[in-house]
């Protein structure tokens, strides 16, 4: 089995959605890369992008067609302007035109070069899509992908593309591998082993900085998302409360940049209420930037991108945890917890519905805390296994196919049940636990497998049809 870096699954991503919009996006990024070492763009003369199943039927609620048309256009997510995408395809629309991988304009007509197609499922997988260029001499090339989610793609052929196979020094493909090398090697910290094995891919002084690189662009987030008032978009008329909350528990405290108003967060009046408020807070702020094409941190899926960020930032406002190591130990083994659910089940809603996502990030979030907050091995993957048994079953209805409601408030919840797994694992003997976390990661595979496809992610179930809301 390949190993996974815990980099792959805490990353930089921008929303709302990282199987709809990044998943997307990087398909048709690596459909580019494909035509140039296939043939070239100059030969191009025509290109097509059709979206199935879930894609397509949520696919203008996530931004699926636009992340599309910007990945054709040569765009980088993690490099965009973000305040410019409305601009860009606004332009490729009135023009009918794109400048495919940056290099050719060719015509590009909405509804006829772009399909989304609501009636047909690919096979493979329920996120699927294919692409075709048809170039000047009349031969084609096509492709197929599927975001398989948290902004992985996959093609029938091969399960993984243009990545590089990699096995680490000590292989951890389930939880009790975990527990096996901490003893055999001596560990009381599974960061210590994960930042081992994180050597496969780049020395540990580079994780370490990868490490609070992330956690730098998730304070940056989270500050944006306290000081932006308005409406998200998408016609459900959501507003944002995190600017609310955060100006009602600062008061007239001013701040001037995110580290003036972190400090404020830190010396504001500490209580059960204020800091439960806090942590609704950061996980708001995070989701409602999702909501709106912001640049996010994925941990694992856009759609859960709130509930690490409010738990760290918890950690580190509102704890004695608060040194740099500390950042960097609580993400090395979240991204680790979250490679286990990859591996051994799923990530993607449209697979698992919303107990891979929101399950998955509170899972990752305990396990990240307990390691800072003093825990043993034990305790950490206990806090992960307890944390995912109150999601299971969990399911995908976002209202409109919009990464909003209920999305946005579940994070908060999946933060909050992250802490009580995190204090409950804390105080117990995990010897005497009658569920391990590999038997929970298995037993969430199986409901996700008898889970109806409406509750994932086709906006077809659940609240997304009992919730009567008028197309704008």
């Amino acid at each position: 089995m390949e190993s996974i870096s815990v980099f792959e699954i805490i990353k930089v991503g921008i929303g709302p959605s990282s199987s709809h919009t990044m998943g997307p996006w990087n398909a048709a990024s690596a459909f580019i890369r494909i035509i140039k070492r296939e043939r070239s763009i100059a030969e191009v003369k025509e290109v097509f992008l059709e979206f199935f199943g879930s894609l397509a039927k949520t696919g203008i609620g996530h931004g699926t067609d636009i992340a599309g048309m910007l990945g054709l256009n040569g765009e980088d997510f993690k490099t965009i302007n973000t305040s410019k995408i409305d601009e860009k395809i606004a332009y490729i629309k009135d023009t009918q035109t794109i400048n495919l991988g940056g290099e050719k304009e060719i015509p590009f007509i909405y509804g006829h070069h772009l399909i989304l197609n609501m009636k047909k499922s690919l096979d493979f997988h329920p996120n699927g899509m294919i692409f075709k260029a048809i170039f000047e001499d009349g031969t084609e090339l096509v492709q197929d992908f599927y975001s398989v989610g948290g902004g992985f793609i996959a093609s029938q052929e091969k399960n993984s593309i243009e990545k590089q196979c990699v096995r680490t020094l000590y292989p951890c493909h389930k939880a009790s591998d975990i527990a096996k090398y901490c003893q055999k090697l001596g560990f009381d910290k599974i960061s210590d082993l994960i930042l081992i094995n994180e050597e496969s891919w780049r020395t540990q002084e580079e994780t370490r900085e990868e490490a609070l690189y992330i956690w730098q662009q998730i304070k940056e987030c989270i500050y944006k998302g306290v000081n932006k008032e308005g409406i998200l978009p998408g016609g459900l008329n959501v507003s944002r409360r995190a600017v609310g909350i955060n100006r009602k528990l600062l008061g007239d405290k001013i701040y001037k940049n995110k580290d003036e108003w972190f400090q404020q967060v830190v010396d504001a009046e500490e209580n059960f209420t204020n800091i439960n408020k806090w942590i609704a807070c950061f996980a708001l702020a995070v989701n409602e930037e999702n909501a709106s094409f912001g640049r996010i941190i994925t941990a694992p899926t856009n759609g859960a991108s709130g509930v690490i960020p409010a738990v760290l930032m918890y950690s580190q406002a509102f704890t004695e945890s608060i040194s740099d190591e500390d950042i960097v130990r609580f993400l090395l083994v979240a991204g680790e917890i979250g490679t286990l659910f990859k591996k051994n089940a799923t990530i993607s809603a449209a697979m698992g519905g919303c107990q891979a996502e929101i399950g998955v990030s509170s899972a990752m979030a305990a396990a990240g805390l307990t390691e800072i907050l003093g825990g043993s091995v034990g305790q950490v993957l206990m806090a992960a296994e307890i944390a995912m048994e109150h999601h299971l079953g969990l399911t995908c209805d976002p209202i409109k196919g919009l990464v909003q409601i209920p999305c946005i408030e579940r994070n908060t919840m999946g933060a909050m049940k992250a802490i009580t797994a995190a204090n409950i694992a804390l105080e117990s003997d995990p010897t005497k636990a009658k569920v391990t976390l590999d038997e929970v990661i298995q037993t969430m595979w199986e409901t996700a497998l008898s889970m109806s496809d409406r509750f994932k992610e086709t906006s077809e179930g659940g609240l997304a049809i009992a919730v009567n809301v008028p197309e704008c």
